[in-house]
């Protein structure tokens, strides 16, 4: 049948989620009628027949048991597409950007992963990285198929997604199918729909900014004034090479100094991926509503100059998702913002708040899970390479939050509740923390009290069971407290069960900052390499 098409994250090798109703589309021709049939060996496991309207197509199977080698067929007319060696197993999608990104190659002992493991039963889809609708965005797509774990395929696979996934087959018993979803330097902006921003009275300001600045352009204009930008970044990521040739720890200001000021990610227009719901158009709503079991997400280091914006943001998001891939409360573990500073900048203070952000999602949306993950920073490197605690605590997560396999005191490390003033004394009770603390160290540090001035000054912890006991002999009546209120830190606090305690403050109003951060430096933790298409 002209025109018809099976979505083109279905293909042999793929994953299927277990014990959940399997959808299956794709477009065509309104009037048609497709078949979809489900088989392993010689018995049928499932039939389904649909019929095309307003150009797509969805068949719905009933929940299977986990297999391997199984067979989906899919006919419509004299189309017939027959993919084989299908799993039937667990499915996670890996959003996010370039920490989720990072390519198992390139993470620590990734090349030792890639040559030494051993039939990790994981396989991998990447929705191909490209943010514009066009004839090449088509034809490059039904390229796209699932990878078998191999040395030279897995390479380019998250290694964040990939960690996750081998502990969790190696759990399950099960094939393990993982969606590559993610694009380094994005906001979550880009992963949410126009209707979904405009909806919020906060989270609107990020559409709202994209139209002001495209206001009377055509898209033929826009389309030309990005194409402009790409040539000249190119030209400039050549001069950029040259210089760290020359010497490879060129600071950022001296760099652009020498060659020019970066551009990237360029006018952010029509055409460019990073614009407001453009990631969600090309990528995310390519591959919905696959079944899956839920999401896996790295992110919110692009959003840092908004970070009071944040929840409201990352809320939308979810909600989002969740519609799209049509379960209300659709898993979502995702990753709290680790410490990082770049030399050149002051602590703005700022991923502290991306970071109060994501643990209020945790707490207040149903169907969360947070990987705290504060200690695994690295000072001037937005780029962490050891994801194994990262790709582990998430692992925890799903175990208590989705597979009911542990249960809280294995997966949280101790979280704020509330605090009680004492004389010149604050005692601070914790949730995820009945078994107590362990200090890598002499004494707790990144604990800071104030009075009613809001003027913090380190303060002296006590532990005493599940309690902080903080103190200063500056601070005669104790007001507010907070723990590693910082960009970067030093993080020396853990539970009993190894996990590290999540940063925190006692009170929202202890704030002095300006509402919105002004800083251009986190611009460099995605420069380098070559333009995506």
């Amino acid at each position: 049948m002209e025109g018809f098409r099976v979505a083109a994250v279905f293909s042999s090798n793929m994953v299927l989620q277990r014990e959940k109703k399997l959808r299956i589309f794709g477009e065509g021709s309104d009037g048609g009628s497709v078949s979809v049939s489900l088989t392993l060996g010689d018995t049928e496991l499932a039939h389904e027949v649909c019929d095309i309207t307003e150009g797509r197509w969805l068949a719905e199977l009933p929940p299977q048991k986990a297999c391997n080698g199984a067979v989906l067929t899919v006919r419509c007319g004299a189309f017939e597409k027959v993919l084989t060696n299908v799993a039937i197993g667990e499915v996670w999608l890996c959003g996010g950007q370039s920490n989720m990104e990072m390519e198992l190659q390139n993470i620590q002992d990734g090349r030792r992963f890639l040559s030494e493991d051993q039939e990790p039963n994981v396989r991998f889809y990447y929705t191909q990285k490209k943010g514009f609708l066009n004839e090449d965005f088509y034809e490059t797509e039904r390229q796209m198929c699932w990878k078998e774990f191999s040395e030279q395929d897995a390479a380019c696979w998250s290694g964040v997604g990939y960690l996750f996934g081998k502990e969790l087959a190696a759990k399950l018993g099960v094939t393990v199918g993982l969606i590559g979803c993610n694009w380094g330097g994005t906001s979550a902006s880009t992963w949410t729909s126009r209707e979904s921003l405009l909806a919020d009275r906060d989270a609107s300001v990020y559409w709202t900014e994209y139209e002001e600045n495209n206001a009377g352009k055509s898209l033929a204009e826009q389309i030309a004034e990005y194409e402009a930008y790409e040539e000249e970044y190119q030209v400039w990521l050549k001069k950029q090479e040259e210089c760290y040739r020359e010497d490879p720890k060129m600071d950022w200001g001296t760099l652009q100094e020498r060659i020019g000021v970066c551009r990237w990610p360029g006018p952010v227009n029509a055409r460019n991926p990073f614009r407001p719901g453009g990631l969600y158009e090309c990528m995310l709503l390519r591959i919905a509503p696959y079944s899956l079991r839920g999401v896996l997400f790295y992110q919110g280091e692009s959003d840092d100059h908004r970070p009071r914006l944040y929840y409201a943001l990352f809320t939308r998001m979810i909600a989002q998702w969740r519609k799209d891939f049509r379960e209300q409360t659709l898993p979502f573990l995702f990753v709290q913002l680790p410490m990082h500073r770049y030399a050149a900048d002051p602590d703005y203070k700022h991923w502290c708040l991306i970071r109060e952000a994501q643990m209020d999602c945790f707490a207040t949306v149903k169907g969360t899970g947070i990987a705290v993950a504060i200690d695994c920073g690295e000072f001037n490197e937005i780029h962490p390479k050891d994801k194994r605690p990262v790709a582990h605590r998430l692992y925890l997560q799903a175990m208590w939050q989705v597979y009911g396999l542990a249960d809280a005191a294995e997966a949280m490390g101790p979280v704020y509740r509330d605090f009680i003033v004492r004389g010149r004394e604050m005692e601070l009770c914790f949730e995820y923390a009945e078994n107590g603390f362990t200090v890598r160290g002499e004494e707790p540090v990144g604990f800071e009290i104030a009075g009613a001035d809001k003027r913090f000054v380190p303060a002296k912890a006590r532990i005493d069971g599940s309690r902080v006991f903080v103190s200063s002999e500056a601070v005669q009546k104790p007001r507010y407290a907070r723990y590693l209120w910082t960009n970067y830190g030093e993080v020396n606090l853990y539970g009993a069960n190894g996990l590290p305690a999540a940063p925190f403050r006692t009170c929202r109003d202890d704030e002095t900052q300006t509402a919105e951060i002004k800083t251009e430096i986190h611009q460099i933790m995605e420069v380098g390499g070559t333009l995506p298409s």
